[in-house]
């Protein structure tokens, strides 16, 4: 199957084209945060957005029904259709799956409730925000939003692997052919808590994210919504269809064998399941995205797992977490959007705030600027708390797919 449509909203731009410009240009979305209040922090950067409107997204419901992040995840889908070509009376005629990632659901609605609780009693709890808590919403405000009937609805809650899982459940309906269209990512919003959370890991940068860098002090965090708009390839091409990237397979793991602590073996299973079920090689992956949050932990262990896998010939592994910052069940949605992207437009995009490589991070991490390149294969990496794993392939389209993916690989699509 394929994906024709994408919806994307950050920190470094709202819109395909405006993501795929900043993208190109190593943009950074690190500023101060204004969205809390951060005093008794010693260091504040996040990947904020500052310049979304959700009454240009919402039509049906009134913006204070839905929580920031539900807000994001219908922008993503209204742009995820748009992008594809369709009207929204075509994805209804569909039989369509909604799936949403999220790490935090609407855990900002979340501080700001408990904040009233502790200062004001429980009398005081505004029950419009406390009705946006649930996290469903993510998924049932694009189903309400759409005006969608009689399709399957989920929110996954797999943390920062989330937005490859809700892809790889799209993939799975697709194929079985359960539903003809899926709206698949991840959404998530800045919020206190996590801000709070990572911060007393210490794994929170004091003004940057480098990942891969001799110099790396953790991450920063981020919000927004990466959308894909998923068909199969008979329907794309029977319309006419722009295709950005075949989705070839995706594999999952989970060790649980820590809260917080990465699991080399398990990721590199990982990997291994992903390039099995996508009928390919490793030697056919071209670039990695990895999920590469610039913390001391994740980066050693996830290059070593890449090297259990790849050997010593690895492919270039970028992370786009220095351009848009860790946005949760977000992060590989948007990464998936960005692979599409540079599967499609031919090049692969940088790991920016790079100044030296750690050599227990050896891989050429294409830094601060983006190159271009002839991409075929270009592998997704998501992992998360919990020992979570999710790792989605996708391929270059052309007519003559089977000249330019390997034959194995264009018959897993």
């Amino acid at each position: 199957m394929v994906i024709t449509g994408l919806g994307v909203v950050t920190s470094i731009g709202t819109g395909v084209d405006a993501f795929a410009d900043g993208l190109r240009a190593g943009r950074s979305g690190a500023k101060p945060i204004g969205a809390f209040d951060t005093t008794g922090f010693a260091y504040s950067n996040a990947c904020e957005i500052t310049d979304f409107d959700p009454e240009e997204w919402l039509r049906d419901m009134a913006a204070d029904e839905l929580g920031r992040a539900a807000q994001f995840a219908v922008a993503g889908s209204r742009m995820a259709v748009a992008d594809a070509g369709l009207t929204e009376d075509d994805v209804r005629a569909r039989r369509t799956l909604v799936s949403v990632g999220t790490t935090d659901g609407e855990s900002r609605d979340l501080d700001h409730l408990i904040g009233l609780q502790v200062t004001e009693g429980e009398d005081r709890l505004d029950a419009t925000v406390a009705r946006r808590v649930w996290p469903g919403r993510l998924s049932a405000g694009i189903v309400r939003e759409l005006g969608l009937e009689d399709v399957e609805t989920v929110t996954v809650p797999t943390a920062c692997a989330a937005g490859n899982y809700a892809v790889g459940s799209g993939y799975d309906a697709i194929s079985s052919g359960d539903v003809e269209m899926a709206l698949c990512g991840g959404a998530d919003a800045l919020c206190r808590k996590t801000f709070t959370g990572f911060y007393r890991l210490g794994t929170i940068a004091p003004d940057v994210c480098r990942p891969f860098d001799a110099d790396r002090q953790g991450i920063l965090t981020g919000e927004g919504a990466g959308i894909l708009l998923m068909e199969s390839l008979e329907s794309a091409l029977g319309r006419g269809a722009r295709i950005y990237a075949e989705v070839l397979g995706y594999g999952l793991s989970c060790d649980a064998s820590h809260p917080v602590a990465p699991d080399r073996d398990s990721i590199a299973r990982c990997i291994t399941a992903a390039h099995r079920n996508a009928g390919i090689e490793a030697s056919d992956v071209d670039f990695i995205s990895a999920h590469g949050t610039g913390t001391k932990a994740n980066d050693v262990t996830e290059v070593g797992a890449i090297r259990q896998v790849f050997g010593d010939e690895l492919p270039r592994t970028v992370s786009i977490k220095s351009m848009i910052g860790h946005t949760m069940g977000a992060a590989s949605a948007l990464a998936a959007a960005a692979c599409s992207l540079a599967l499609r437009e031919g090049f692969i995009p940088p790991t920016i705030n790079h100044r030296t490589t750690d050599p227990e991070c050896a891989v050429d991490c294409v830094p601060n600027e983006a190159v271009e390149a002839r991409l075929r294969v270009v592998q997704n990496n998501g992992l998360a708390f919990g020992g979570n794993n999710a790792v989605l392939m996708l391929g270059h389209w052309a007519e003559n797919a089977a000249e330019t993916l390997p034959a194995d690989a264009t018959a897993a699509a």
